[in-house]
């Protein structure tokens, strides 16, 4: 279908808005019990991306009162995922989907292109990791070197014993690792292949071993935003897989996530909690990105229901036994924020508030109006559980006039405790902390 220029024009226009904190007007989908309205599908999808600006001489993102925020790196590529070595070396992972990547057929496809144009994604891909080393504890890295190249859309990254896993879009890949190396140059050893193919929708795929070493979660998104491939294109994918490090065996740990990124361990009950991005196109206020507790066994509802039990009439077949079995997740981020990353607070630097809370890189709505996300929110936690509303942690990455000049994605700790964010429009990562400790 070929849509009129006229109306192309109007689709992809930049609209003014300002960021939308959790309390906004119109977005009750934040929290325990979210608001879950009545779906509203159109003809054409709501495009209304924040388009790329360059960020103007001097730019800081605003940081919680409380805290400063300053570059620990700039000049990077595309910087999606971050890792702390136990050295202190912090690596990035510089990447975007793959070449082959098919962003799909149809209004939803010609939209989403759109989108990744705007947005400032849909480059070539890095296919990197990069080391950052603050060896003389400023703050910011005085070291910036390319530590592996040649990957293939890399993406979450883990450490066990002298042994570095990297999950490429396609492939888990084990790396030797020597304690202080600033590069590998050896080849890697596939371990396990992971689904990809020619349509692979959600192209990034994040790792996270577990305290014991044995095991790897890895996170394996949908192969499209609500069935509209086929469900045969969905074998295998929307949902965490688990791997034994001793057998190379896989197992799928948890179905039904239709496009999981960030993982962490709530620090005070031992769980897996993921952040997941839900599905598109039914309206301003549907369906909520969030976080959950990863129950083993689980099934989550992708693609027959959403939010536990709300059935999604558009897929076909409709599966009501499937649906009858859906979990409801834990805690809603809001509609359209398009929550990524995923860390929780295990350290000491910062007040007693944020221990055992969750930060939360929000990389930002494309098809809401106004926009949402395009922050990091902090949700609290008390005794293991969500225990308040999300709080603006690190935001004004957009303009008054709506262009984005950055967009947070992953989170990490670094070994002194400070938050790092990864900022894939900016090309920087962020460092925060606490101004009582500069």
């Amino acid at each position: 279908m070929r849509l009129p220029s006229r109306l192309v024009a109007s689709l992809v226009l930049p609209l003014a808005a300002c960021a939308i904190g959790p309390s906004s007007i119109g977005d009750s989908g934040f929290g325990t019990s979210p608001a879950i309205p009545a779906p509203h599908s159109a003809l054409i999808p709501m495009i209304n991306i924040a388009p790329v600006q360059a960020r103007p001489a001097g730019f800081m993102p605003t940081a919680s009162e409380g805290f400063a925020v300053t570059q620990f790196a700039g000049g990077l590529a595309h910087p999606r995922w971050l890792y702390t070595l136990p050295n202190g070396d912090v690596l990035v992972a510089e990447s975007d989907a793959p070449a082959e990547h098919d962003e799909g057929s149809g209004i939803y496809g010609w939209a989403r292109r759109q989108v990744m144009k705007r947005a400032g994604a849909g480059v070539p891909s890095p296919d990197r990791i990069v080391l950052l080393r603050d060896a003389n504890n400023t703050g910011a890295a005085q070291m910036q070197t390319v530590f592996l190249r040649g990957l293939h859309s890399p993406f979450g990254m883990a450490l066990i014993g002298n042994e570095l896993y990297v999950a490429d879009t396609d492939a888990l890949v084990r790396f030797e690792y020597v304690k202080g190396a600033t590069q590998i140059t050896s080849p890697g050893v596939k371990v396990a292949d992971l689904p990809a193919g020619p349509i692979n929708h959600h192209w990034t795929k994040n790792i996270l071993a577990d305290h014991s070493g044995k095991h790897l979660y890895i996170t394996v998104g949908s192969n499209s935003n609500a069935g509209e491939n086929g469900i045969d294109a969905e074998e295998g994918r929307a949902r965490i897989l688990e791997f034994d490090v001793a057998t190379a065996r896989l197992r799928p740990y948890a179905t039904g996530l239709r496009n999981p990124n960030g993982l962490s361990w709530q620090p005070d009950s031992g769980a897996l909690w993921t952040a997941v991005n839900e599905r598109d196109d039914l309206g301003n206020n549907l369906v909520p990105d969030y976080m959950t507790a990863v129950k083993d066994g689980a099934f989550y509802g992708f693609p027959y229901s959403y939010y536990g039990q709300h059935v999604d009439l558009r897929v076909e077949p409709q599966r009501p036994d499937r649906v009858a079995t859906a979990t409801a997740p834990d805690y809603a981020l809001g509609n359209h924020t398009a929550s990524l990353g995923l860390v929780f607070y295990d350290r000491t630097l910062f007040p007693q508030h944020y221990r055992g809370g969750a930060f939360i890189g929000q990389h930002g709505s494309w098809n809401r109006k106004p926009h949402t996300g395009y922050k990091v929110v902090f949700v609290p936690f008390f005794d293991g559980r969500p225990a308040g509303a999300p709080e603006d942690f690190l935001d004004g990455f957009l303009t008054p006039d709506g262009h984005a000049v950055g967009r947070p994605v992953g989170v990490a700790l670094d070994a002194h405790g400070a938050l790092l964010v990864a900022d894939d429009v900016g090309n920087t990562v962020w460092r925060v902390v606490p101004r009582s400790s500069m």
